[in-house]
């Protein structure tokens, strides 16, 4: 089966493009590059021993992807192309409605006017806001969003739900993801943000590197077990896995529902000290950071209830945080590497 893949060359897409290959499936993907490297594809081929076909566009172009579904007989459609700085969405929302949610419009628009039938989103436990209750279940109110791009997550699983139910025989799922870290453990793809990091995770990296000076923890005040914020944090690998099921949910007819959706996370909150603690552990690099004071706008502690998830899509992640902080810094180094081999 062919499925195509938005945003493929990005983090979580390339991840997910090496776990549909090892799974026979056929990969297509789209990128435009704004926020990831062609390098990424390499990565996915040397993994694999298969190159994906892949078309550099715009999904605000409606033609040309109106051009690639006539060209591809396209089975489904895992969704990730999107802007996703939460501080950037603040600054820039005109931005983010634009390219999030027309872009989400015109693929939709186009599976119904050729037939396809499958559709993953990649949503995010930002719907959820600063929970009531912890951990979050897929029952959990959904809050007003604080952020542009949370609600752009809100409005997208909106949208989709809507046009499911207009249009007969078209599926969805909606994943929610909590924080995904780590990388493959080639060290052939993983996290690239570019400029300075807004996640936790590469940032830690970074700093272990030399790359930044200096880590700076934002609040030690929190009703936590040790100051810090609390996160949910998911391999990569895990994530990308949780696609192919939930892809092969709708392929097989194990739908409950058209539109259905699901939490994705390991049920586990880390405070951020202990992410630091893990690093430094698997990394053997004292870090240097600093206790600052919050960040507005910042949750407190959130994460999953996976309960349902786990039981509806059979599915759970495995990878502990070690594994995530220990293949991060594997692939720093060897982008250090290759950085100071260019010098």
């Amino acid at each position: 089966m062919k499925i195509l893949v938005t945003g493929g060359l990005g983090y979580i897409g390339s991840h997910t493009a090496v776990e549909l290959i090892n799974k026979d499936f056929e990969v297509v993907i789209v990128d435009n590059l704004s926020n990831s490297e062609i390098g990424a594809l390499e990565g996915i081929e040397k993994i694999t021993g298969t190159k994906p076909k892949f078309y550099e566009f715009d999904l605000l172009d409606f033609d040309q992807l109106d051009q690639l579904f006539q060209e591809e007989k396209i089975d489904g459609i895992i969704h990730f192309a999107a802007s996703k700085a939460v501080g950037e969405s603040v600054n820039k929302p005109s931005l983010y409605y634009r390219n999030n949610l027309q872009s989400l419009l015109n693929i939709l628009d186009l599976m119904v006017k050729h037939e396809v039938s499958n559709f993953v989103f990649s949503s995010s436990c930002t719907v959820y806001g600063q929970p009531d209750v912890l951990p979050v279940t897929e029952q959990t109110p959904v809050q007003p969003a604080l952020s542009p791009y949370g609600n752009t997550k809100q409005v997208g699983e909106e949208i989709i739900r809507d046009i499911v139910k207009a249009e007969n025989g078209l599926k969805a799922i909606a994943l929610r993801y909590f924080n995904p870290v780590g990388a493959h453990d080639s060290a052939l793809i993983g996290e690239l943000p570019l400029g300075v990091p807004q996640n936790l995770m590469p940032f830690i990296t970074q700093t272990g590197v030399g790359m930044r000076a200096e880590l700076s923890v934002f609040g030690d005040d929190y009703n936590t077990k040790d100051g810090t914020c609390i996160r949910d944090y998911i391999h990569v690998v895990d994530l990308a896995q949780a696609h192919i099921v939930a892809l092969n949910r709708m392929i097989e007819s194990k739908q409950k529902e058209d539109y259905e959706f699901f939490n994705v996370g390991t049920g586990t909150g880390s405070t951020v000290l202990e992410v630091i603690q893990s690093f430094e552990k698997m990394s053997g690099v004292k870090l240097n950071y600093k206790l600052v004071d919050r960040r507005e706008g910042d949750i407190e502690k959130i994460y999953a209830d996976t309960t349902f998830g786990n039981q509806e899509l059979g599915w759970q992640s495995e990878k502990t945080l070690d594994d995530m902080t220990g293949s991060a810094w594997k692939w720093q180094q060897q982008l250090q590497e290759k950085a100071l081999s260019k010098a």
